[in-house]
């Protein structure tokens, strides 16, 4: 039953869905089953968004993923303001070549 939630391509079906399956897990005597079902509950409009739009944050987790190495690297960077600067120099999609030069 809770493989079928995927099956539909439409929010207010996928919604039904839902909402049959939270109904069984929250009867049932096993307590992480309902701590899970609350969750997804409290997440449903996300998740729904999520599976019919096909979007992820894969890109903030890439950006984010290079920030905790820069914050590992700058170890040694005596303030904040270098720290800030050392992320807009990696992430900031500046240019750096010299005019003229082709890549």
């Amino acid at each position: 039953a809770a493989m079928e939630v995927w099956e539909h391509t439409s929010p207010s079906n996928m919604r039904d869905q839902w909402g049959m399956w939270y109904d069984w897990a929250i009867r049932s005597r096993l307590e992480p089953m309902k701590a899970a079902a609350r969750m997804v509950k409290n997440h449903l409009g996300g998740i729904i968004h999520a599976a019919t739009e096909r979007i992820t944050n894969a890109s903030a987790e890439g950006l984010n993923s290079v920030i905790q190495k820069l914050k590992y690297v700058a170890r040694g960077f005596r303030n904040r303001d270098r720290f800030r600067a050392a992320i807009y120099f990696h992430l900031g999609g500046l240019d750096l070549y010299p005019a003229g030069i082709t890549r």
